[in-house]
This record gives C-alpha cells, structure tokens and sequence, in this order.
C-alpha cells in the first residue's frame, strides 16, 4: 500500500513543521500550505487526510471545512480539525460540518499519530464500503429493454417506496432474487439488512429455527442461542425463496410474525417485536397449492398484497443480446480474459434457443464460453447450446424464417399449458408466467382458439 499523502493547513510555521516532521517519521507524505485558500487550490489532489487549523487568516477553518465536502465523495480526503481555543460549541459544528475529529493545541505526538491512523483507516473503510455498493448495485441491475421488462422497472418505481408487502411469481432462473434485491434497493429501507431465506433448502426439522432462531437447550443440538432470520431483517427486508414449500405448520407461525411483527424463537417465553418488509417470491401456482390443501389461504393473501411476474427468457428474446453482452463482460472481468464480441450468427443461435432455464441457464453459458474458449470472436459453433426436443421433431428446413419457428415453438407450449388446464386461460397465464390479457392477445395472434 503507497504511503498516504496528508495536507497540514495551519498559518503557524513552526505547527506545520513540526506536524509535517511528525508524520514524515510515520511514513506519511506530508505537505503543509498557510491559508484556507492555498489548501482548496491543492484539492483534490489525492490527499487522504487534511489536518486544518480552525484559526486562519482570510478564509476560515470552518468555511474550508464546508467547501471541502463538495468535493466527490471517492476523491474528498477526511478532515481533523485542529484549534488552541477549542470549545465544545466548535467541536460539534465542525462534527456537524463533517470532521472525522477535533484536537486541541497543544498537540502531542501521541495524539496526532493516533487520529491520523484513525482518521486513515476510517476513510479506506468508507471506499471500500462504496465500491462494494457499487458493485453490489450492478450485480442487481434489471438487464433488459424489451416491453415486460419496462413495464416490471415501472412497477418497481411505483411500489419499492412502499412497506407494502410483495409476492414475486416466475420460473426458476427469471430472477426473481433480483427483483427483490432491487425492491429493497429502491425502498426507505436501502441502509438497512437484506436477508434472504430459500424455503425450499432448508430441512422442515430446521427452518422454524432458521426463521425465528431458538434459545440454549430447546432441542437436541441447540448448544447456544441463535438469532433468526427475522431479527437479523428487523428494520429491513426479509425474501422468502420458495415461500410454496414451506410447511403448513411454518407457514401459520409466519402468518402471526406477518400480522404482529412478534414472534417466539423456538424454546422462548418472551416475544421479540420487530419491523420487517416480507418479499416472497415461488414458481409454484399457490392457488392450485390452497386447493390441495397445501399452502394456507390466509397467508397467501397477506404476501400477495403487491404480485410481481418475472416473464421468462423465451418471451423477452430482444433482451438475449443485452443480457449476454453482460454477462461476457463480468465474466471476462472476473476470470481476467481478453473481451469477447459475439457474432451475428452467435446472437441468432442464442435468438432461436427456447432456455428452459432461464437468465440463469445463459449466464452459465456465457461463463462457459469465458472459460472453454480463447478465441476474442464468439461465433455459433462456439456457443455449446443443448439440442431442443423440439427441434428434433420437426423436418428440416420446415420454417421459412425464425419468426415462424419461434411462432410455431410458443403455438405448442401454449396448447399444452390449456390442454393442462383443461382450457383454463386465467391458470395457463399463471402457469406461463403472463397476465391473462398477454395471453389471450397472444393466442389471437397464433391462431389459437378456445374450445367450446
């Protein structure tokens, strides 16, 4: 690590010739400057720590100190301000003003070299805060400009400053963990936890547990206590994955916490009180889950306040490009490959693919083609797609363009989903993740008509 550059701003020569001698022993690069003026015209100038004397001639400590925090935050050093006429008035305006710290003179060598560590380390703990939000922003983003994804971001402007609760519907792989992650992003409650719990990998014997924590000897192997998921969210937002398999009797215990905001840890007497947003999200029809008896009427409509459809890949085919493009890009950043351009026949490929599993199932594939390929230009015979059954069945050269292939794929997948239905459109719009007006302009399109 390159050692930190330091401003000393003091109009007393023998202070900045003693603090500058300080700090050089430190193995700190100092610089010194008389007024408030020199100082502002050194910044920025990648200082990490200014150490500035309240008392100056012309343009004060404190006026300083203001003007410093216009400069952008990746590039604003952190300031200590320095005073021989120190009171408590002062100290808290400068506080208020954004000083890391006030001393007083006389300073001691002690007491200069221990704030500056402070004051150091809390400004690298503050950079290093904001790169992992910024990578954590993008990793979240929303790819796509197709119209079922401008019409989701519209969605998600209008309801993610809300605390009402939101139930996320969609395949495995359409990401449905994003949306809840840009949900919270996008609420009062960014600055606080965001905790995650898939329903569906955590064992029956155990998920009340992992939901409400236990205490000491509640159950063989509970040797300490432990915080439950809905404690650790208090304040922020808790996901529920897969909340269609969870168990009739977890399910009543969350329909109390939902209705409360209480609950009992497991072997517990007393109550804990706390303030969660619940996001769930499933790929199962609930209401069909409610007719069988396995999913609780009540709580679904205490999660289904604000319903979400993530749609899949293969109905937002002009996103491919975007989403791909993406993924090359973290992939080869992350695994620190030359970039990679895909061709016009590779898009056509990824195009014409059905993905059954989803985003998910073409960000393995790119991350696949990072790693098993060399070549800098991606072309079709490089994108190791899986042959689709459907595609086997048809005869060569049947098509005469890909919007008819693609009709004729979507015209099947439709018919089925009614003939499981029994020629249901509102559950087949469920089942294929669309509102059931989508569905039925669609089934106008490909000529598809209700049985009588």
């Amino acid at each position: 690590m390159n050692p930190a550059r330091i401003l000393v701003v003091d109009d007393e020569p023998g202070i900045r010739k003693s603090l500058c001698g300080v700090l050089k022993d430190e193995g700190y690069l100092p610089s010194a400057v008389a007024t408030g003026e020199e100082c502002l015209e050194q910044l920025p100038g990648g200082y990490e720590l200014v150490l500035l004397d309240i008392w100056l001639t012309g343009m004060d400590g404190m006026e300083v100190l203001a003007r410093i925090q216009e400069i952008p935050f990746a590039e604003r050093p952190v300031v200590v301000m320095i005073s021989g006429h120190g009171n408590i008035e002062a100290a808290v305006k400068a506080t208020k003003l954004g000083a890391f710290d006030f001393l007083e003179k006389p300073l001691t060598i002690e007491k200069v070299t221990v704030v500056a560590k402070n004051a150091l380390s809390h400004r690298r703990l503050e950079l290093e805060n904001l790169r992992f939000r910024e990578v954590d922003a993008s990793r979240h983003r929303i790819i796509g400009e197709s119209v079922p994804m401008k019409a989701l971001r519209q969605q998600l402007a209008l309801m993610a400053g809300t605390n009402g609760r939101v139930l996320i519907y969609g395949a495995s792989g359409t990401g449905k963990e994003l949306v809840a992650h840009a949900i919270h992003a996008l609420s009062p409650r960014a600055a606080e936890p965001f905790v995650e719990v898939n329903c569906a990998a955590i064992p029956e014997e155990l998920i009340e547990s992992e939901l409400f924590g236990h205490r000491k000897g509640s159950f063989t192997g509970a040797h300490e206590d432990k915080t439950g998921k809905f404690q650790k969210a208090n304040g922020g937002s808790l996901f529920l994955d897969e909340v269609g398999d969870m168990s009739l009797k977890t399910q009543a215990k969350v329909l109390r916490a939902l209705d409360e905001q209480r609950f009992e840890p497991v072997g517990a007497s007393e109550a804990v009180q706390v303030d969660v947003r619940v996001i769930a999200a499933t790929n199962k029809n609930l209401e069909e889950q409610i007719e069988r008896g396995d999913f609780r009427e009540d709580l679904f409509y205490r999660l289904n306040v604000i319903p979400f459809h993530v749609p899949p890949l293969r109905e937002r085919v002009e996103d491919i490009p975007l989403l791909a493009d993406y993924f090359l890009k973290e992939f080869t950043t992350a695994y620190g490959r030359k970039p990679k351009e895909l061709t016009a026949e590779a898009y056509r490929a990824l195009e014409a693919y059905h993905w059954p599993g989803n985003v998910r199932e073409l960000r393995n594939l790119m991350e696949r083609i990072v790693i098993m390929n060399p070549q800098v230009r991606v072309d079709a015979r490089h994108v190791p797609l899986p042959r689709s059954p459907r595609a086997a069945e048809r005869p060569a050269g049947g098509f005469g363009s890909l919007q008819e292939a693609r009709a004729s794929v979507e015209r099947e997948y439709i018919l089925k989903r009614l003939d499981e239905t029994g020629g249901n459109v509102t559950r087949a719009a469920e089942l294929l993740g669309l509102e059931r007006s989508n569905l039925y302009r669609k089934m106008k399109a490909l000529g598809i008509a209700l049985k009588e």
